[in-house]
């Protein structure tokens, strides 16, 4: 995990293309943050699997884009799919969601997941530094 955090989410995006399930696309912005608190950089980058996974599991999408946008005090998420998406309020949280809204609490990001029938499901992470 020593790349660093957008190599790291390069390598699974490359990855996911691969597998020829799903055209996936990264762009990077900003001025590139190095991570002080590498547990909180794991668990981000664990967020950004368990949600690639749920695409490729239940989405039937053709194509994933993720953003990775750093900030001099944040580093903003955003994953979208053009899946089946969901009822967020009647769906059953699967293990999948729960898990990223519990990693999202413990580093303090701000987790915020969309989702409608037929348009999609969006998640947007924005995740203020911390270097304890």
């Amino acid at each position: 995990f020593n790349l660093g955090f957008d190599a790291t989410v390069k390598n699974e995006i490359e990855r996911l293309n691969k597998t020829g399930l799903i055209q996936s696309r990264l762009t990077i912005t900003g001025e590139k943050v190095n991570f002080e608190n590498k547990k909180d950089e794991l668990i981000l980058f664990r967020m950004l699997q368990e949600f690639f996974s749920n695409t490729l599991k239940y989405a039937e999408a053709e194509n994933l884009n993720v953003a990775i946008n750093y900030h001099k005090d944040r580093l903003e998420l955003s994953v979208e799919d053009d899946g089946v998406g969901f009822d967020i309020n009647s769906a059953e949280k699967g293990s999948g969601l729960i898990n990223i809204e519990k990693r999202a609490e413990l580093i303090n990001a701000d987790f915020q997941l969309e989702s409608q029938s037929e348009m999609g499901t969006t998640l947007n992470l924005v995740y203020p530094y911390r270097t304890i």
